[in-house]
């Protein structure tokens, strides 16, 4: 079984790699920074750290590596592929579309008929099918029927800890030992052969929306929280109990939205939060604020971890009083090193918070939520002794 996985990052590698070579398939990174790449060809194999208390080490081999520049050669490694695999962020999806649909191109033209699944690992709703949809614009007309019938593109849900690395080794990479990989087998071709630790679900949304609700909503809950209290990592801010609560808090609105939604039981789900909880707090792993709270916009967006539940929450006619909290504290993040940080703060100064809550999060001004982030916005900022900017 052969693999290609578009991304040598630390989630490629200390995630999506790992599992797929210890289910047997050969892995193929296409990546382009080229340290990684000659490090993958000559080497052959990297190791995996857990962060537990034994600090296990996996080695992972039966692996190799091809420069994303290199065209001819990715194409060729999709023609052979079973499976295809990325980890490279959201907005990069658009960069690797054509070279996948030219390996598609080449399988029917070559008359492959083996089955193809591509499934973006991404911190995404829909990463797989959002990744078809720019794949399909690079197919000419005439293939795209014939594709369908060959290639999937099931939607996923992927789960694992990853910090930033301070190695010389370029490929050593050190990960929590918790994960979660969950594909959506209801859009899945048959043949196609079982990834190990991997569920199949028949109904993807329940398990996204619990793990960008839980899990993505409390990391922020820590980075945007911990930032104004002045911490450098998230383990830091967990050992703030008043900080820590915080995360809580919102775990529990959030938990009451998805119990309430997909009437799961409290209690089960609960010692999940309980779980998530323990994760962020790991004292084995060091993971930058700066790291988990980059990019505000996107984190804000309207189908994102802060503002996504809120307003399904709302009106549901739950509480959401900590959720609106970090909404405030996330439009607070000023780090000067994060483009979108900066891209915030200045909208902010030059349009007033309404026309950013309006504009950037989709949130009218009418609506209830609106009114209650931007009092909170103010209150908070005023608390914490920052400067109002008039905008104009």
């Amino acid at each position: 079984m052969k693999a290609v996985h578009f991304g040598a990052g630390n989630i490629g590698r200390g995630f999506i790699g790992i599992l797929l070579s210890q289910s047997g398939f050969e892995v193929t990174f296409v990546a382009r920074n080229e340290k990684k790449v000659h490090a993958l060809q000559q080497q052959k194999k990297y190791y995996v750290t857990l962060a537990n208390e034994n600090k296990d080490i996996k080695l992972v081999n039966n692996i190799s590596a091809i420069n994303s520049k290199n065209e001819e050669a990715v194409t060729n490694s999709i023609v052979e592929a079973d499976l295809v695999t990325t980890a490279v962020g959201l907005a990069s999806l658009k960069h690797i579309a054509e070279s996948i649909a030219k390996g598609i191109v080449r399988r029917l033209e070559l008359g492959v008929k083996a089955p193809l699944h591509i499934i973006a690992c991404e911190n995404a709703l829909d990463g797989s099918s959002q990744l078809k949809q720019r794949i399909f614009e690079y197919l000419p007309e005439s293939m795209q029927a014939e594709s369908e019938e060959y290639v999937a593109f099931p939607n996923t849900a992927v789960d694992r800890i990853v910090p930033v690395q301070e190695t010389e080794d370029p490929l050593k990479v050190t990960v929590e030992p918790y994960f979660e990989w969950v594909i959506d087998r209801s859009a899945m071709l048959e043949g196609f052969p079982e990834i190990k630790g991997v569920k199949y679900v028949d109904a993807l949304e329940p398990y996204i929306e619990r793990k960008l609700f839980t899990v993505n909503t409390g990391h922020a809950v820590a980075a945007y929280h911990g930032y104004l209290a002045g911490y450098d990592t998230i383990q830091e801010a967990m050992l703030d109990e008043k900080l820590k609560l915080k995360v809580k808090n919102v775990m529990r609105e959030t938990g009451r939205l998805l119990t309430t939604k997909y009437h799961w039981n409290e209690e089960k789900h609960m010692r999940y939060i309980e779980k998530m909880l323990n994760r962020f707090s790991n004292p084995r792993l060091t993971d930058e604020i700066i790291r988990v709270g980059r990019s505000p916009l996107r984190k804000l967006s309207l189908n994102d971890r802060l503002v996504r539940p809120a307003l399904q929450a709302h009106r549901l006619g739950l509480d959401i009083t900590h959720l609106v909290d970090v909404i405030a504290a996330a439009l607070l993040y000023d780090y000067e090193n994060d483009p979108e940080a900066v891209s915030m703060q200045t909208a902010i100064a030059k349009r007033g918070i309404d026309e950013v809550l309006t504009a950037f999060m989709g949130i009218p001004q009418k609506h209830a939520i609106h009114q209650q982030i931007a009092y909170r916005y103010h209150e908070l900022k005023s608390r914490l002794g920052l400067k109002e900017v008039v905008n104009g």
